[in-house]
């Protein structure tokens, strides 16, 4: 009986100890399932999450690329290196531009505004010592003189002076007769013509005689244009010596090519660079005109002349090849940089475009037409933007060097 309920307590402490057992093991299932759920989860959420913060660390890249890319093409240009070299920078704005027409030409002294001065008399011409061309002359001033002591038909100043002594002393003898009524009246007036003439030409050449022959004067003032002949060459009465040119108003000729033949009635001022210069002169502030243009072209070439006169300020030379920027309709609305803001590299060009205090940009642009002193931009600048227009060389000499100063930073 005792053996009975001692394997009876046994069994129910089994079966007690196999239901702890079963019940701990589904805790603990119960659990880890919930941990496995939550981990899925986890991975889940840890994968949207990864996705999305890929994506934007891909846009964020793309950002960094572009700032990266514009921080190594941007030129570092301080203040005071700015200042030291004069740098200016102007902001870009639309205007008015005209067409340009752009033709070879030649600078000439107007008419009017020269003399030709010529021999007086027979003889061998002498040129005083300070007189070459291009040098000052005043009114009055002899250039030369011209001597005939040793040429056959001998001095004019003595053969003048000899003429008319002879006939002022038949003059008198004329005046006595005639009160007499030996001679005639007629007889009379001819002697007197005689004298008079006689005593016209001997003060003429007596008022320009010198030590050396007789006097050549210039009637104005002005400069030696050209000269003639050589010194101490044989010169007849009335043979051209010398020019001598005021060069108050000069003339500027264009030949024209005559394609362009239509729109030379559009003309109404020009721009022009001598040879010699690299000044641009403009007809607008020389009081230029327009005189006239051809209605055809030479018999020897294919060019129509286009002719305008305007004041000389004292530099530019007759004579001279110039380089001409004929100016015709104006257009509105046209982006324009002087030239000197342009850099050219291997057939491209390019500007300097201001981002910040220090920074630079260089930018290729597209350009069209130039009036000389401004050049017209088709692409690659706007309208607000600002670009360098003195200094350009030393900051290119500094973008060519691609140097950074340790610790500058921009943020854009």
């Amino acid at each position: 009986m005792k053996h009975r309920t001692f394997i009876l307590l046994w069994a129910a402490c089994a079966c007690i100890l196999a239901g702890c057992g079963g019940s701990s093991t589904q805790k603990d299932e119960h659990p880890h399932a919930h941990d496995e759920h939550s981990h899925h989860e986890h991975e889940h959420q840890h994968d949207h999450d990864h996705t999305h913060d890929h994506d934007g660390e891909e846009h964020d890249h793309d950002c960094e690329e572009e700032t990266h890319e514009a921080v190594d093409n941007e030129i570092i240009f301080t203040a005071q290196q700015a200042k030291a070299v004069g740098l200016e920078v102007s902001t870009v704005a639309s205007g008015t531009f005209c067409q340009v027409i752009k033709a070879g030409g030649q600078i000439l002294s107007a008419q009017g505004d020269e003399v030709t001065i010529a021999a007086t008399s027979n003889g061998i011409l002498s040129f005083s010592g300070s007189v070459v061309e291009g040098v000052a002359v005043r009114a009055g001033e002899a250039i030369a003189s011209i001597s005939a002591k040793d040429i056959a038909n001998g001095d004019p100043v003595a053969q003048a002076r000899i003429t008319y002594e002879t006939a002022e002393k038949e003059f008198r003898r004329a005046e006595e007769l005639v009160k007499d009524q030996i001679i005639s009246t007629q007889e009379f007036e001819q002697t007197r013509l005689r004298y008079e003439t006689a005593k016209t030409s001997y003060q003429a050449f007596a008022g320009k005689a010198g030590a050396h022959g007789v006097r050549l004067t210039t009637p104005i003032a002005g400069y030696l244009k050209n000269r003639f002949v050589n010194q101490g060459e044989f010169v007849a009465v009335g043979q051209p010596v010398a020019t001598v040119s005021q060069n108050r108003r000069l003339q500027l000729r264009a030949e024209v090519p005559e394609k362009y033949f239509r729109d030379l009635q559009h003309i109404g001022s020009a721009n022009f660079k001598v040879s010699y210069s690299d000044r641009i002169y403009k007809l607008s502030e020389l009081k230029g005109r327009l005189l006239s243009f051809g209605k055809s072209a030479g018999q020897a070439s294919f060019y129509v002349p286009v002719t305008f006169e305007f004041d000389n300020i004292g530099d530019i030379m007759p004579g001279a090849y110039a380089e001409v920027y004929l100016l015709s309709t104006p257009r509105p609305d046209v982006i324009t940089l002087p030239i000197k803001a342009v850099t050219e590299e291997q057939g491209l060009h390019f500007v300097y475009v201001q981002l910040d205090e220090e920074g630079y940009l260089k930018r290729e642009v597209t350009l069209g037409a130039d009036d000389g002193e401004r050049v017209q931009i088709l692409s690659g600048i706007h309208a607000g933007d600002r670009v360098v227009t003195q200094g350009v060389y030393q900051l290119k000499l500094a973008a060519n060097a691609n140097v950074i100063p340790e610790g500058h930073s921009h943020s854009h």
